[in-house]
């Protein structure tokens, strides 16, 4: 069984939306671990279906390195992203591991990402859940 981590911060809403999504494509033939930056974000994770969550800088320090697959917003691979949510410690875990990370390009950073797609939150998670997570599960 595949696991997945689903790491989002502030009100968790990302997450969640992403953890629907995979509940709705996948069912329970994969693991879905939530990191959450807060226990709010952590929380709405959880409520999604989440199977496992942990909030906070050591839970995204030691899960991120046993997971097959990484999902989130971009800024949770940005020291002091998400108003300082997101530690310089997280941030260099989640860019360090071996795991292959699919993110969406939303945050409230000061930050362009130039040819990134401008599309509504719902339309990402779509793209990421039916034209990017299968090419990492493809042998689950």
């Amino acid at each position: 069984m595949k696991r997945i981590c689903v790491i989002d911060g502030q009100g968790g809403g990302i997450g969640a939306a992403i953890i629907r999504a995979l509940k709705n494509q996948y069912g329970e033939t994969i693991e879905i671990l939530s990191l959450g930056t807060n226990a709010v974000a952590t929380s709405q994770m959880l409520k999604a279906g989440a199977n496992r969550g942990a909030t906070g800088e050591n839970p995204v320090i030691r899960t991120v390195p046993n997971v097959d697959l990484i999902l989130g917003p971009v800024a949770i691979t940005w020291p002091n992203a998400m108003m300082g949510e997101v530690t310089v410690r997280m941030a260099e875990a989640i860019t360090s591991t071996k795991a292959p990370k699919i993110l969406i390009p939303l945050h409230q950073e000061n930050t362009v990402l130039v040819g990134s797609s401008r599309e509504p939150l719902p339309h990402l998670v779509e793209t990421m859940i039916h034209a990017h997570v299968p090419e990492v599960l493809k042998d689950a």
